[in-house]
């Protein structure tokens, strides 16, 4: 055996698979499973800019007793995921949970702001507590950041709690996306944003800076904005969940893809089976990371859905996605990394394409692109009931190595779902470079740009650009949830100037667009190179009376200053009210 897996008795996946996909069985004893998880978090609970990849699915069954329960710990590029038809197919008696970081001297400057990059989905949590005492056993613990998703998930038994109060304080954590799940109470703590799609939770507690609900049975009201920060829509106005592997009575291997749906709330699978199609996994092309982008094009052009499994795939030519209702599903944070200045993926002017569990990071050298969907000022085949989706779908410029690209996401073609994305150029990185370096280097000048009409994007996160981070071109615009971070990084005004103007909005809507709506979003500043840049505002809109933004808000994180919250109107967010947001309940004023 190879991986992780190797230090217990757990067998490798099916055949096809790759060594980094581990298929847990529930007469496999506990303290097996227990001893490859275990061996799998020691190697990524600090691996932040590794190259491993893992996945570990749970076939139908139960794990763990209330005696002897499973205490699962889930590390970097890691996804767990059970393998029932129905969330409660899988039923893990533990803990599933990640904590702070403690990043010196075993339990000092602990903390989960860098949490990010794991995956939680499609089994029943029972919360038991055994062996753990104190303040361990008071809850189920997630304290994460961006690129990490739950969905599909039942849990019973204790609180969920999206912040660790038992590690060296809580800290702040900076997440996060909850979909198509049924909770208990949930903490959210030191949360600064969340997002919380087609759910039903037991009841929520606190919010720091953004909490949003759509779709949400059982969410808190928002008539008291900002004091708390929540924002609540009924109904999501448009929301597809992500397709999922699962065991069929017969043993066999399929995949779900799941139906769109519009204004709908609560969880798909509240009444019986998701509601979609299945696809049997002889349907996809398994590729590892040693598959050529020549071959995968080859089985892609045959017919082939793909399935990428766990790994780093170096791409010095597009994968290119042609026929409609393709279906581009990634196991353990599989990793397209472009090669050569190439656009790693691009999706044709189709309906129904889907790309899910992937991340796509820039190369050292160039590209124009990470993704494309659509060609430009093409509109593609349209279609509303079957808009072509990426969920989970991750980019990075920087981090483990030099990155350079233009723009990383670009949507050409109507009707197309963003269902949680991370859109990053690095803050951070082991490629040894000075803050300076980095802005001259990780190039990296925008991060999403929106052409396409009737574009919904549930969960938007994208940072540290150099020019404008989000640009929707697009009518018809949906946003729930946006969340920034400006670029930390310029070394001076004079390259933070778009003109005359200082700075770059976080979130800029066409002058031309006529009818666009953005719900729960903010912009945040730290110019720790330069404190003393101005950016003049968080947000840019044309004033047109059907471009609304409802519950938008800056804050300064402790250096440089935002000017106003949108189009000169709200206070500077500056350094004399660090982490207290300026809010604009809504733009235009009612």
């Amino acid at each position: 055996m190879t991986g992780p897996a190797a230090a217990g008795a757990a067998p490798a996946g099916p055949p096809g698979l790759g060594p980094n996909v581990t298929v847990f069985d529930p007469a496999m004893p506990v303290a097996d499973i227990q001893a490859a998880l275990d061996a799998a978090s020691t190697k990524q609970v600090d691996n932040e800019m590794g190259t491993a990849r893992y996945a570990f699915l749970f076939k139908p069954g139960t794990y763990g007793t209330a005696e002897h329960p499973l205490q699962v710990k889930v590390g970097y590029y890691t996804e767990i995921a059970g393998l029932g038809a129905a969330p409660t197919d899988v039923v893990i008696n533990g803990k599933v949970e990640v904590y702070n970081r403690c990043l010196e001297n075993g339990t000092s400057n602990c903390l989960a702001l860098n949490n990010f990059w794991r995956t939680l989905s499609n089994l029943t949590i029972n919360v038991h507590t055994a062996g753990q005492d104190g303040c361990r056993g008071s809850a189920n613990f997630w304290a994460v950041s961006q690129a990490v998703s739950l969905r599909r998930l039942n849990i019973t038994g204790a609180n969920l709690s999206l912040m660790d109060y038992c590690t060296a304080g809580p800290q702040y954590a900076s997440g996060g996306f909850i979909a198509d799940s049924r909770l208990p109470f949930v903490v959210s703590g030191s949360q600064q944003q969340w997002i919380t799609r087609n759910s039903e939770v037991g009841g929520w507690s606190n919010g720091v800076w953004n909490q949003v609900f759509s779709g949400v049975v059982g969410a808190p009201a928002e008539a008291g904005f900002p004091n708390p920060p929540y924002t609540a829509l009924e109904a999501t106005p448009v929301s597809r969940e992500k397709p999922y592997l699962f065991v069929d009575g017969k043993g066999r291997y399929q995949v779900r893809v799941p139906s769109a749906r519009r204004n709908t709330s609560g969880v798909s699978w509240a009444t019986g089976q998701t509601a979609g199609y299945t696809l049997p996994l002889s349907d996809f092309f398994v590729a590892r990371p040693s598959d050529s982008v020549q071959r995968i094009n080859r089985e892609l052009a045959r017919g082939k859905h793909l399935l990428l499994t766990p790994g780093i795939y170096d791409v010095a030519r597009s994968i290119e996605v042609k026929r409609p209702d393709t279906v581009v599903l990634g196991l353990g944070h599989a990793t397209l990394t472009a090669v050569g200045g190439a656009v790693p993926l691009t999706v044709a002017d189709v309906p129904g394409a889907i790309v899910a569990g992937v991340t796509i990071d820039a190369g050292t050298q160039e590209s124009p692109l990470l993704l494309r969907v659509g060609r430009r000022g093409g509109h593609g085949w349209s279609s509303v009931a079957d808009p072509t989706t990426l969920s989970d779908v991750y980019f990075r410029v920087g981090g483990p190595h030099i990155g350079r690209v233009d723009t990383a996401l670009e949507i050409n073609s109507d009707n197309v779902l963003i269902d949680h994305t991370w859109v990053w150029r690095a803050d951070h990185g082991v490629e040894g470079l000075t803050d300076t370096q980095r802005w001259h280097t990780n190039i990296g000048r925008t991060g999403v740009v929106v052409n396409g009409a009737d574009v919904t994007a549930t969960g938007l996160f994208v940072e540290h650009f150099q020019q404008y981070n989000t640009v929707w071109n697009g009518e018809q615009g949906t946003t729930v949830l946006y969340q920034n971070e400006l670029p930390y990084d310029p070394p001076t005004q004079a390259d933070w100037m778009n003109g005359t103007v200082e700075g770059y909005a976080g979130y800029k809507v066409g002058k031309r667009v006529k009818t666009h709506r953005l719900y729960g979003a903010g912009v945040y500043v730290f110019n720790q190179n330069n404190p003393s840049i101005h950016t003049e505002n968080g947000f840019e809109v044309p004033d047109r009376p059907g471009v609304k933004l409802h519950h938008v808000m800056t804050v300064n994180l402790s250096a440089g200053t935002i000017d106003h919250v949108v189009n000169g109107v709200g206070g500077p967010a500056d350094t004399t009210k660090i982490g207290q947001p300026v809010y604009v309940a809504d733009y235009p004023a009612p």
